[in-house]
């Protein structure tokens, strides 16, 4: 354990004040708080998205993005419905970004789909926040068996 030294104020009543030195034990296997990482000048997509498991009731898309920044926790999201033209249904997953990798993986399952449709989708990240990335993808499209 590492010692930390911290300067303590006190204040008696009647106005006495004195300052006094008092030893405190840390711990280096607390995690400390990070202060946000820089945000991406330009998020793009660079991979995907695509379908990356479709069965009758539900499905998974995939993509990968460069590292965004910002706040450590995003969203990967997916606005999908059977009609390209309006995608009214909205799917999202939490991940949690490592700052020392150069892109992020997003991963986002969509729940109570009916078989033998076909779903029209687009993605887009945004941070816990609800601050966008500012990207955003074609329409892409898939079926479900």
């Amino acid at each position: 354990m590492n010692k930390l030294y911290v300067k303590v104020l006190f204040v008696m009543a009647g106005g006495l004040l004195f300052c006094s030195t008092v030893a405190a034990q840390t711990n280096p296997y607390t995690p400390s708080v990070l202060i946000p990482a820089p945000r991406a000048a330009h998020v793009q997509i660079t991979q995907g998205p695509e379908l990356e498991l479709a069965r009758d009731k539900f499905a998974i898309i995939t993509w990968t993005t460069n590292n965004p920044g910002g706040s450590d926790e995003h969203y990967g999201v997916v606005h999908y419905g059977t009609n390209p033209k309006e995608l009214d249904q909205t799917a999202k997953n939490p991940i949690h970004l490592n700052r020392y990798h150069s892109s992020a993986v997003f991963r986002v399952r969509m729940v109570g789909l009916s078989p033998l449709t076909t779903y029209y989708y687009v993605v887009e990240s945004m941070e816990a926040n609800g601050k966008d990335d500012g990207v955003k993808s074609d329409v892409k499209h898939f079926s479900t068996p």
